[in-house]
């Protein structure tokens, strides 16, 4: 996921809409949250302060020289963001593009050096230390940039990219429209590119694990499905059944449609379905000596990859046993505050045999149908709604950006996770889209839909990406940054403050709430159990079907993610952790004089960080000193003032 002026404040209602789209888509205390409103109003302007320093001009100059010359080698990404400049082309996806990647950051950290630290603003150094961390961390990664599954169940070339176009790629004009077919001309490119990566990886010892191979097969069928690639076709297949809506919409003379329609059906046949033919093929071939089970471990340098995984994902130096010991420690923590609403709830038996009670009970799921999915996405635009309506009483300032609810496009859901959010585009003609998976409705149980929302869409995942993106004073490689266990981290402190504020007034929603944090605690324990301890898929499996209360099909499902993402799972609870430690710490030098809204615009005025520099901003913006650990390896046990 890559998600991403002044804030002003939006109505409450209007700004969540569901997509009728259906087939298109150890801790020994717990800690409580603080009562909103305590404290004195904030004012605190989510902008960062500028400088009149003689020297900003030049180096800020430089910033935006340097995320262009980034942004000129992915036309894709420019699509993301809503530029229109080469947007009849797709990225190359050649070895050679990873080289100019390389050689690109090698060239720009050279440049920024020549750049005084010391004589810049203190807005500056931060961003020429961001900048720096930033083009380090290319450089870092290098060496393992075979190191990776570019063709997997999760965000695969061989449903992204039909995603991408479906998704991203805007029509508005003619012009657009032949910017889709040519870009559907490129497939059969790009595929070769990423088919020569595939094989020299191959030669390295990295290949996808067997039992993954079914799910990349699959998707590839279910895009050359249909017209125009089947003789006596039933329906349309994905991509062309939207370049025809798309086309449908510029309303244009028939002769025109007629001309466009066989131009897109000639690159259909000619470039997409050859590009999937010779995808498929590669992958039976690589199917045939690819490994048993997988982890970062049994890849060349694995221990030291899957350290450099951890260090990426997380920005801190903890090493995987220190992470699986944190994630131990936290399923008692949270398993603990589950016996309490089990007993509140008053249900006879232990947590195990109450997960087991939830599972099997109907009450907890939508119906698999039609309707079932409907109702589901309808109930969860209410949900925002309400939450949308009280965003003022944490925040001072809402971003404006429009949020859509949507169901993952039938061709990738068989294989696509439970649920994820796409960025609304610079401009703000896209939304952002909070993507729910409801191909199998028992992974997506009532008692969790509260708090998954509040992740996705609103405080979480919508709520501080479209607050990054619109924090003009900073540089754009800080507004459309990437720090997995800010974002992250973030988007799971958005499920748990608002505990504090009244919701979750249903025990079973809260318990969902903490089945929740529960998943990615186990996640901690799971991810360095398979990357670092050499765990089967069956063992991991094993573990999160006795600690929690997950469905059988996602736990399964959610282990082959980790399997091909090492350490990314990590990032949410640990993230997570970091905020609340300084929030804890803040309550406790302030006491009644705590202001939870100055407190997350303190932690989103900056954009997304690392946690190390997260912790020294923030705490310094409170007079507080940095945590010496950069993240506690005991949990803060304070109780804030007016804690519920």
């Amino acid at each position: 996921m890559t998600c991403y002026s002044q804030y002003r404040q939006s109505a409450p209602s209007s700004a969540i809409l569901v997509s009728l789209l259906l087939s298109l888509g150890g801790c020994q205390s717990s800690r409580t949250e603080p009562t909103v409103g305590a404290g004195t109003s904030s004012k605190l302007s989510l902008s960062a302060s500028t400088s009149p320093d003689p020297l900003s001009q030049p180096f800020q100059a430089f910033l935006e020289k340097s995320f262009q010359e980034e942004l000129n080698l992915s036309p894709e990404r420019k699509s993301w963001l809503g530029l229109k400049d080469n947007q009849n082309q797709l990225d190359d996806a050649s070895p050679e593009q990873q080289e100019r990647y390389f050689e690109l950051a090698k060239k720009q950290l050279e440049a920024l050096r020549s750049f005084s630290r010391d004589k810049l603003s203190e807005d500056d150094r931060l961003n020429y230390d961001l900048f720096a961390l930033k083009l380090e961390q290319k450089l870092n990664a290098y060496p393992y940039r075979y190191h990776n599954y570019p063709v997997n169940q999760m965000f695969g070339i061989q449903s992204e990219l039909p995603s991408f176009m479906i998704n991203v790629h805007r029509v508005t004009s003619e012009k657009d429209l032949r910017d889709y077919i040519d870009r559907l001309r490129q497939f059969k490119r790009k595929f070769a590119q990423m088919e020569e990566g595939l094989k020299i990886q191959a030669e390295k010892g990295v290949i996808l694990p067997k039992f993954l191979f079914p799910h990349v097969l699959r998707d590839c069928s279910n895009i050359v499905s249909g017209a125009p690639f089947a003789k006596s076709p039933q329906a349309k297949s994905p991509l062309y059944e939207d370049f025809t809506k798309k086309l449908v919409a510029l309303q244009l003379p028939r002769e025109k449609v007629m001309l466009y329609d066989a131009e897109a059906q000639e690159a259909l046949l000619n470039s997409v379905a050859p590009a999937y033919a010779s995808l498929s093929a590669t992958l039976k071939e690589l199917e045939k000596k690819a490994p048993l089970q997988g982890g970062a471990g049994s890849l060349p340098q694995g221990a030291a990859f899957y350290q450099y995984a951890l260090m990426d994902e997380n920005s801190t130096p903890l090493t995987a046993e220190e992470v699986h010991q944190i994630g131990l420690r936290e399923v008692a923590r949270i398993q603990g505050e589950m016996r309490a609403i089990v007993q509140k709830i008053g249900f006879k038996g232990d947590l195990q045999a109450f997960f087991k009670s939830v599972r099997k009970d109907e009450k907890f799921y939508y119906p698999n149908s039609a309707k079932g999915r409907q109702d589901y996405l309808n109930d969860t635009a209410k949900i925002l709604d309400t939450m949308q309506g009280r965003l003022p009483e944490f925040f001072t300032q809402v971003p404006p950006q429009k949020l859509e609810v949507k169901q993952v496009e039938a061709y990738r859901e068989a294989s696509a996770g439970a649920a994820f959010y796409s960025q609304p585009s610079e401009d703000g003609q896209r939304p952002g889209i909070y993507y729910v998976n409801l191909h199998e409705m028992r992974q997506v149980p009532r008692y969790e839909m509260e708090a998954l929302a509040y992740h996705e869409g609103v405080p979480g995942h919508h709520l501080q990406l479209s607050a990054s993106q619109n924090l003009k004073e900073l540089p754009r490689f800080r507004r459309f940054g990437d720090q997995t266990a800010f974002i992250e981290g973030w988007g799971l402190y958005a499920e748990k403050f608002p505990k504090g504020a009244g919701f979750y007034q249903d025990p079973y929603s809260d318990f969902g709430r903490l089945s929740m944090e529960l998943w990615r605690a186990a996640r901690l324990v799971v991810d360095t159990g398979l990357h670092g301890k050499a765990w089967t898929r069956e063992e991991a499996i094993k573990y999160l079907a006795t600690q929690t209360p997950a469905d059988a099909s996602e736990i399964s499902n959610s282990v082959e993610r980790y399997l091909v993402m090492p350490g990314q799972a990590t990032a949410y609870m640990l993230g997570m952790l970091k905020i609340v430690e300084l929030r804890d710490r803040i309550v406790q030098a302030q006491g009644s004089n705590f202001d939870l809204r100055k407190f997350h615009d303190e932690v989103l005025k900056r954009g997304p960080l690392p946690l190390s520099i997260l912790d020294k901003e923030v705490s310094e913006s409170f007079g507080l000193q940095q945590s010496a650990t950069g993240l506690q390896a005991e949990a803060p046990q304070t109780k804030p003032a007016g804690g519920a």
